[in-house]
């Protein structure tokens, strides 16, 4: 978590975020991992809120709860239902999202958790691998312009027929950088554990 502190205090001291500026920091599920992380997490968005700036957190779910909802879909069906895996697997974030608007109202800031579909994130083609074709921020700018800061769930959106679809791997990074581009945000920060960029997975 210390290389999170250093990029977030370079984010505070930076020319590159002013006062009132839009800021978008996207936290992966070993930074969230129990409540304790959750905690840290809290007070690095309390820190860097207190600076001036508009926070929009970007979550995934909690350490491994995404493998483990899959692995518990396949113990009961063969073939699991592409939408209900999505409907499944977006629970994850939504736990995350709901944990982490707590800690920070717990800590004096305002914060609201919204769904991929409440922040505006349309998306279009197959469940598990959908792919995003708009972003209409209105609801998470106006959060924001009423002083709260807004945790959004990664990896899902809904599509025109309000199904709940999912982004595939990745998809919280993704869920991130297009509503960091939709907001107009001064910085998007993808916050992570691990030492740095590999030449294959770290943990195989």
């Amino acid at each position: 978590m210390q290389r999170v502190v250093r990029s977030l205090e370079s984010v505070r001291r930076g020319s590159h975020v002013a006062a009132g500026s839009i800021v978008v920091c996207k936290y992966g599920g070993s930074s969230l991992a129990t409540a304790v992380h959750i905690g840290r997490v809290a007070d690095q968005i309390a820190s860097l809120r207190a600076s001036g700036a508009r926070v929009c957190v970007v979550v995934s779910a909690m350490g491994k709860t995404t493998s483990s909802l899959v692995r518990l879909a396949s113990e009961v069906a063969n073939t699991p239902a592409p939408r209900e895996l999505d409907v499944l697997l977006t629970t994850g974030e939504r736990i995350s999202r709901a944990l982490l608007a707590m800690a920070l109202d717990e800590r004096g800031v305002p914060a609201v958790s919204m769904s991929g579909a409440e922040c505006g994130i349309l998306t279009d083609g197959p469940h598990t691998g959908a792919r995003i074709v708009h972003v209409d921020p209105s609801a998470v700018l106006a959060a924001l312009d009423a002083g709260r800061v807004v945790v959004a769930a990664g990896f899902q959106g809904a599509r025109e027929d309000g199904q709940i679809t999912t982004l595939g791997r990745g998809g919280s990074d993704t869920t991130a950088v297009a509503l960091a581009a939709a907001l107009g945000a001064s910085y998007c920060g993808i916050f992570s554990d691990v030492d740095g960029v590999y030449t294959a997975d770290p943990r195989l």
